[in-house]
């Protein structure tokens, strides 16, 4: 999806560059004049140049050619383009702070440029990149999600918008799974209080994710080590409500059925019946 996006562009760039070399006419000439501009080529030759050394992959020598652009010619109609075309060039280096570093310069002088939307987009993506696994730091999938949430929210309806959001429900996921890490981590630790705090964190903040039907679990089993039969039954029929076919859903009432907190008209649940407690959601905040 993500390259699908930027090769699309790419096309895009390509017949934009036309219309940038009528508007470099004017100035041209007198760039050319200049013997020491002549040997690094016109404004429209280091343009092409690093526009073929994306298309066979030399990405550095595409870099330079940009980069020897705008240092030569600052006020050539090719410039904008250049800038952001180094910015893409890094992206396809994976040198994702350079590449952020000459994304916002390009923002910065061409805010209401028509390619700026790409550009906020391709910036998020740099941050989407660098989001390591949940074992780690996520200081970058939160930077993710605050780019992504920045496309979103100045050009809805866009395909970059729309990507953008499928980009943040994984953002999301993957912040929820670290949280379940550090809280099983808890639990097993028996540090119960900083493990519901976790678990809780999944299913107030993070309500949309894959994460919650086991965070609700993995509070019940909470509750259960902490004789908290109660909030352990009222939790419980949250997961069994909006979760009734849910391994995890599973598991809790087995957990119930050990600590003999399930009545005698309960029934195990099934792939074909809503959960045996029959609570709304919103009734999870009222346990807090």
């Amino acid at each position: 999806m993500v390259k699908h996006i930027s090769r699309g562009f790419f096309s895009v760039l390509l017949v934009t560059s036309m219309v940038a070399c009528g508007s470099d006419s004017g100035k041209k000439s007198a760039d050319i004049n200049s013997d020491a501009n002549m040997k690094q080529g016109t404004p429209e030759q280091l343009y092409n140049n690093g526009i073929d050394a994306i298309k066979t992959k030399h990405y550095k020598l595409a870099t330079k050619q940009f980069e020897t652009l705008q240092e030569n010619f600052p006020y050539s109609g090719y410039a904008p383009n250049a800038q952001l075309m180094q910015g893409y060039a890094y992206y396809l280096q994976n040198k994702y702070p350079d590449a952020v570093k000459q994304l916002e310069t390009f923002l910065q002088l061409h805010p209401n440029s028509p390619d700026a939307p790409y550009a906020f987009y391709l910036r998020a993506l740099c941050y989407y990149e660098r989001i390591s696994d949940v074992t780690r730091d996520q200081q970058s999938t939160l930077e993710a999600l605050t780019a992504l949430n920045d496309v979103v929210n100045r050009f809805p309806g866009t395909s970059y918008a729309r990507d953008a959001q499928l980009k943040i429900d994984l953002c999301r996921d993957h912040l929820a799974g670290k949280e379940m890490l550090v809280g099983r981590f808890y639990e097993q630790q028996k540090n119960y209080e900083a493990a519901i705090t976790r678990f809780q964190r999944v299913i107030l903040d993070y309500q949309t994710t894959n994460h919650v039907a086991e965070a609700l679990h993995r509070s019940v089993e909470v509750y259960l080590k902490l004789g908290l039969t109660d909030q352990a039954r009222k939790t419980a029929s949250i997961l069994g409500y909006n979760y009734p076919n849910s391994v995890w859903y599973r598991y809790t009432y087995n957990d119930l059925k050990k600590y003999k907190l399930t009545s005698n008209q309960t029934e195990k649940p099934t792939a074909h019946r809503p959960g045996f407690f029959s609570r709304t959601w919103n009734s999870f905040t009222s346990l807090f």
